[in-house]
């Protein structure tokens, strides 16, 4: 691993826990400015243009904001020294970030099935990143399929948040808008990986001006969904949905369109698919088994509990 290759994953590594910190703060500012239909207890919160506004006067919400810009910086000047396939699995590490940082918050002791989980899914990022580095070799895409896989991905994101618009209940609001928003950043990955290319072949200014009007665009739809989906759903949620689509969508996006995968073996390439396996079953797990969905979980239990005792005749026990 070359020595470019070592100081693009260690941006990477601190981005993640930027990201991680950066969308516990944006949540609970988020969250206080959500609106939930009236008359729908159980429907999921929206954040409207003027709640978008009033958390422009939130510190802990520009704080956030903030350290993910800080984390997107670290991150896009990864992505100019190293491939794709290499730097975006990384950000899955801001997963266990998150759920310990939830778990301090509310003063509980991190359970054995959530540290199984935090090894599970590092473990198989650090097998991805290995074999990643050691095949991947860097290309360059016509401006022409760019375009092409913009439109697609475009298609995808709006099939998304329509998805999102329609859905009755927060955990499905949620995971659409984070998915959405997920799919949209895989795509900043890649264009933004393919400008530093262009730039390095000198491009036409012309080309370099379609690539980074891309970027802006992705970037706005994303940044708007995920805020969507922090209002309708806990950050952990959020930050597992990012942290699992948006590098599988990088990484085809890379692959496919820059080439990053010539010189990938076959035996290397199933490994790189068993390491994403593992790391995607931990993020499963760390969702289902944090304190925060435990605690939900124990919540909803409670509450049906109690509509079905209030729903027994008077006089039977």
């Amino acid at each position: 691993m070359s020595t470019l290759t070592v100081l693009a994953v260690a941006a990477a590594v601190v981005a993640a826990g930027c990201f991680a910190v950066g969308g516990v703060l944006q949540h609970r500012a988020v969250a206080g400015e959500a609106r939930v239909p009236a008359g729908h207890g159980a429907a999921p919160g929206r954040l409207d243009p003027r709640g978008f506004a009033a958390l422009l006067r939130r510190p802990r919400w520009l704080v956030g904001l903030g350290l993910a810009a800080a984390g997107a910086a670290l991150h896009a000047l990864a992505l100019v020294v190293a491939p794709v396939s290499v730097v975006q699995p990384i950000g899955v590490l801001a997963v266990p970030i998150a759920v310990l940082l939830a778990a301090r918050a509310s003063g509980t002791r991190v359970p054995t099935a959530v540290v199984l989980a935090v090894a599970l899914c590092v473990a198989g990022v650090a097998g991805f990143v290995a074999l990643a580095a050691g095949s991947a070799v860097s290309g360059a895409a016509d401006p022409r399929v760019l375009a092409i896989a913009g439109a697609g991905v475009g298609i995808v994101v709006l099939a998304l948040a329509a998805l999102a618009a329609r859905a009755r209940t927060p955990g499905v609001r949620c995971v659409s808008c984070a998915a959405a928003g997920a799919t949209a950043f895989g795509l900043v990955s890649t264009l933004v990986r393919a400008l530093a290319e262009r730039v390095a072949a000198g491009a036409p200014a012309l080309d370099l001006a379609g690539l980074v009007g891309g970027i802006a665009v992705a970037l706005l739809a994303g940044g708007w969904l995920v805020q969507q989906a922090f209002a309708a759903g806990p950050p952990e949620l959020v930050v597992a949905c990012l942290t699992v689509v948006d590098p599988v969508v990088a990484v085809v996006l890379g692959v496919v369109l820059l080439g990053e995968g010539a010189a990938t073996a076959t035996g290397t390439a199933l490994g790189m698919a068993g390491c994403a396996v593992a790391a995607a079953t931990g993020v499963l797990a760390l969702a289902r088994h944090h304190p925060d969905a435990v605690h939900r979980r124990a919540q909803q239990r409670v509450a049906r509990a109690a509509v079905s005792g209030s729903l027994v005749p008077a006089g039977r026990s």
